[in-house]
């Protein structure tokens, strides 16, 4: 006989800290369970799951681990924190669930219901969708929030997201280990993030260990990071943390230029939102009072958004036989929940940018865009405000970004130089050129000239120091600027650049011209001629308080003749006369 209650006293809770990609201020916390291994015939947590499964004690095994880890949580004393909690699919197995047992524990511990997060893992033992679909609705029905974990591992998340109209979910460590060096899983996670936040769901990135796997989670739009970057778990419920300050210098330390600025308040305007334990009848009374919005934002006891409540969708129930008597009854309860829609909403730490990237994948929204800080409702920005940001927008990066890479263009370059030239220190300048490019583009036409000039921007972007600035000049030409930096760092870097451009690029030719090593084409005297495949040339010039200015462009121009006659970067001093 399994003495469960002996089991369940040995097991203890760790917890790790979800923070907020932009702020370094804790979100949430996650609930993992420890001690498995004291426990005799048990190796790991899934043996622990699978004896209580077998012996039709799962759901009993975890209510008792809820209320484990819930009177854990209570005794942290940080506001506004959730809970995240891992439930086993399996217990949809069990024929009567009673309702209102978490409740009931939340209210013993003096919590709201707003504060548990229930997380279902797509990977692991397989259950009938419909049970599962069901089951999830019936949480958030009753105001509980779900999270999708180890997204991305198991063969059904996308169907699962579906169905299961989550609040997050959690894109899995194998995804984001490595990502800042592997192009693949960048692309395939900026789009997993892009498709969340048109759904209006948020993105945790988990398992972030390095400094350069953050940078490049929160640059792609991941909502909230979670690992051992910022903070492993701890049974110490007194090391949890309000805000991670080193967390918060990283972000205040990252000096890669960023041209997404930050969207004014001006163009905010505050809709006041009601509560969601708002009583029907105030509700009714709302829409009848306040005529200038045909919706209203919903937001919990803390201030998160959570969504819209249209005044059509009002109406069909006041117009009913019994509706607004009903609504008036004191003692009739009826949730707003049920009538909340999901609308677009994005943080406004993003940028204008992706605010208006988000607002244009989305084409069926025709309300506007709603704005978030730390995930507290701030305000709403209506359509002829959103076109206004995109004008102006569009005016700025024609002047100051280049539109095909997003990188820095002509007059930051020339502010580069300038700033570089006043500061007492050593600065490099490396210009780019592709060869052979024109044939190229006459072959195989402009968009695949693009994706050539976009595998290399990202090149650029990976390879060098996160203090690099990195531009585009136009076509295809790219300048490189660092300070302080060693001579022999920086040349290695470049000729490694040259080397994995050049493999790269070979798989934009057809398997015919790569295995000749050449393209016929026309030079610019219109002579056919054979081309080899893409390369690029690099002109470094270094830039100190001696150098003479005025003969800047000269110099340029000859090591960049250079440049085109060598497989290796021509480094040039710029010295006194």
């Amino acid at each position: 006989m399994i003495n469960w209650s002996q089991i369940i006293d040995k097991l203890d809770y760790a917890f790790q800290p979800i923070i907020h990609s932009h702020t370094g201020k804790i979100y949430a916390v996650e609930a993992l369970i420890r001690n498995v291994q004291n426990i005799n015939g048990l190796n790991c947590i899934d043996d622990l799951f699978n004896l209580a499964f077998d012996n039709n004690y799962l759901y009993d095994l975890d209510l008792h681990l809820r209320e484990k880890a819930i009177e854990k949580f209570s005794q942290i004393s940080i506001k506004n924190l959730k809970l995240f909690y891992n439930l086993d699919n399996r217990i949809i197995y069990k024929q009567t669930i009673p309702s209102g047992n978490t409740y009931r524990i939340l209210k013993k511990y003096n919590l709201e219901k707003n504060i548990i997060c229930f997380e279902l893992s797509e990977k692991g033992t397989f259950v009938e969708q419909n049970a599962l679909s069901n089951m999830i609705d019936r949480y958030k029905s009753n105001g509980y929030t779900i999270a999708i974990d180890d997204f991305g591992i198991g063969v059904s998340g996308l169907k699962l997201l579906y169905f299961s109209e989550a609040n997050i979910i959690k894109i899995d460590r194998f995804f984001i280990s490595d990502i800042d060096k592997d192009s693949k899983k960048k692309l395939f996670c900026s789009s997993i993030i892009e498709m969340a936040h048109i759904m209006g769901i948020q993105v945790i990135a988990e398992g972030v260990e390095t400094i350069n796997e953050f940078y490049t989670c929160k640059d792609i739009g991941a909502d909230f990071i979670q690992g051992y970057l910022v903070q492993k778990p701890t049974l110490n419920i007194y090391e949890i943390k309000d805000i991670y300050s080193h967390i918060l210098t990283f972000i205040n330390q990252d000096r890669r230029d960023n041209s997404n600025a930050r969207i004014n308040d001006e163009f905010i305007e505050y809709i006041p939102a009601l509560d969601i334990n708002t009583s029907l009848y105030e509700l009714f009374v709302h829409f009848k009072e306040s005529t200038k919005n045909n919706f209203v934002p919903i937001v919990d006891e803390s201030n998160n958004f959570l969504g819209i409540i249209y005044e059509s969708d009002i109406k069909k129930i006041s117009y009913s036989q019994y509706g607004l008597s009903l609504a008036q009854n004191k003692t009739y309860s009826s949730t707003l929940l049920k009538h909340v829609k999901q609308s677009l909403c994005v943080e406004i730490s993003w940028g204008i940018d992706k605010i208006l990237e988000m607002y244009n994948l989305n084409a069926k929204n025709d309300l506007g865009i709603f704005i978030t800080q730390s995930n507290k409702y701030k305000g709403f920005i209506n359509l002829n405000s959103l076109l206004t940001l995109s004008y102006k927008r569009n005016i700025e990066i024609a002047s100051n970004q280049n539109p095909l890479t997003k990188l820095s263009g002509n007059n930051q370059i020339e502010r580069f130089i300038e700033k570089a030239l006043r500061k007492e220190s050593r600065t490099h300048v490396i210009y780019f050129d592709f060869n052979n490019f024109k044939p190229f583009n006459d072959i195989y036409g402009f968009r695949q000239g693009d994706r050539a000039i976009l595998l290399f921007s990202e090149l650029l972007q990976k390879k060098y120091p996160k203090d690099s600035f990195v531009a585009h000049i136009g076509g295809d030409d790219f300048f490189v600027g660092l300070i302080n930096h060693e001579n022999e760092e920086i040349i290695d870097l470049t000729t490694n650049i040259q080397t994995e451009f050049r493999n790269s690029a070979q798989n934009l030719y057809s398997n015919e011209d790569k295995k000749k090593g050449y393209i016929f084409a026309k030079d610019r005297f219109n002579v056919e001629r054979n081309f080899d495949l893409l390369s690029v040339s690099a002109a470094i010039i270094e830039i100190n308080l001696d150098s003479n200015i005025t003969d800047f462009d000269s110099i340029l121009n000859k090591v960049k003749k250079l440049s085109k006659e060598s497989p290796c970067p021509i480094y040039q001093l710029l010295w006194i006369l």
